[in-house]
């Protein structure tokens, strides 16, 4: 999925001189070649990811077409206040990359492990939230938030899951699902993004329930998620990212309103890790892992 990343930023900057590729200090093998073939339109500012913002804005507002690239935990969470008053409060067409979203760098500790960005960035007026699963979302999304021409978060899970997709996929401006795989209508369908398709998918296929995929968290198409409902008995969402603020969340707002389904929302609970460890030792602490999420969808399709 980086090299997807890496690959459509360069060739969006073949095509489009205006846009800058910023970092606050990180992930320089990932710009390589972007720095070799366009050394002017690359700006390191350092571990000042505010900064960072700001000058951004500043570049917006001249013509250009900023991409900010930092941890999640970082871009966004650290600069949340600049982001809504420099960038979406002028509608500023900017483009915001977190990496390691979620428990990435899970031995870094709480300081680098990001549950909350989606909930920080959906609430801002005017900004548009990505969430890809794999190299092929990646390259669809970032080609999106180019043409949108105003602010966008896009989230970068955990990297070397695999594709999900064996070919392009066009993504709808209104945010629908992508259907995955079609199963039973009796039982739950599910609806992940991210770093949890993969999880979903698996699952889907061992229970035989229907799978959608949503690359776009933020806006959600109403009838996107209204028609998987009605396709399945009641519907679960899997993220990883707070239960609170996040995919779940605005699945449960769509259809409280629409059309009222049974929801279960998997994600991570409501607390900070206990410990340090490994990225799958953290899924499984917060039952993220494909039998405890197996678990829970079970039982929840029993009651």
């Amino acid at each position: 999925m980086r090299t997807a990343f890496s690959k459509t930023i360069v060739g969006l900057a073949t095509k489009n001189p205006d846009i800058v590729l910023m970092t606050g200090d990180h992930g320089y093998s990932l710009f390589d070649e972007f720095r070799r073939l366009f050394p002017e339109q690359f700006i390191n500012a350092g571990i000042a990811e505010q900064n960072m913002v700001g000058m951004a804005a500043g570049l917006a507002r001249l013509g250009y077409r900023p991409f900010v690239y930092g941890l999640s935990a970082f871009i966004p969470v650290k600069a949340v206040e600049q982001i809504k008053i420099d960038i979406a409060q002028d509608n500023l067409p900017v483009v915001l990359f977190g990496d390691g979203a979620g428990f990435v760098y899970s031995h870094l500790g709480t300081s680098h492990q990001s549950n909350e960005d989606v909930a920080c960035t959906r609430s801002l007026p005017s900004m548009t939230v990505l969430s890809p699963c794999d190299s092929v979302e990646m390259a669809a999304t970032i080609e999106y938030a180019y043409n949108l021409r105003s602010p966008v978060y896009l989230r970068m899970g955990k990297a070397d899951l695999g594709d999900v997709h064996i070919k392009p996929v066009l993504l709808d401006k209104c945010g629908g699902l992508l259907e995955l795989r079609r199963g039973r209508s009796s039982a739950p369908g599910l609806i992940a993004t991210g770093s949890m398709v993969m999880a979903a998918l698996e699952i889907g296929n061992l229970l035989n329930l229907n799978v959608w995929s949503a690359p776009i968290i933020k806006p959600l198409s109403k009838e996107s998620v209204l028609e998987a409902a009605s396709y399945s008995s009641s519907l679960v969402t899997i993220e990883e990212h707070s239960v609170y603020g996040g995919l779940g969340s605005a699945v449960s707002e769509i259809i409280s309103e629409f059309k009222p389904t049974r929801l279960l929302r998997l994600g991570v609970p409501d607390k900070f890790s206990l410990k340090c460890g490994s990225y799958s030792y953290l899924l499984k602490e917060h039952g993220l892992d494909v039998s405890s999420l197996i678990n829970k969808i079970t039982e929840f399709s029993s009651t």
